[in-house]
């Protein structure tokens, strides 16, 4: 189910993302694989300095790919305390992220303020 009570949509299937592997932000807790992210260069870099380097799996500027809560809200308040520009925070896809996101110390109106939009 995500976000909406909707559904969970696939998010990607190149790269093959999620916990389990099957192009879905699904997982059994609150804590992992949940958000269904559009990943920058911006926020790979900022994810290393972390000691999470994503790149070695295959991303890049604009890979779909499922991030773990705690993840996804260090980039967010790092962007709140001014440490980060805006465009290090990972994009979200609002109907492929899990509504179990929400129990992971984030808010609707935080994922709704990076929702990813596609390019018409």
């Amino acid at each position: 189910v995500n976000v909406f009570g909707r559904p969970l949509l696939i998010h990607s299937e190149d790269p093959m993302t999620g916990f389990f592997r099957n192009g879905y932000c699904d997982q059994p807790n609150s804590s992992s694989h949940t958000i269904a992210s559009v990943v920058s260069d911006k926020f790979l870099d900022y994810s290393a300095a972390k000691g999470n380097n994503l790149r070695p799996v295959g991303l890049r500027d604009g890979c779909k790919w499922c991030l773990c809560v705690n993840r996804w809200k260090e980039a967010f308040d790092a962007y709140r305390r001014g440490e980060v520009s805006m465009d290090t925070v990972p994009r979200v896809v609002l109907g492929s992220t899990h509504i179990r996101a929400l129990e992971g110390g984030i808010r609707m109106d935080q994922l709704e303020e990076f929702k990813f939009e596609e390019k018409k």
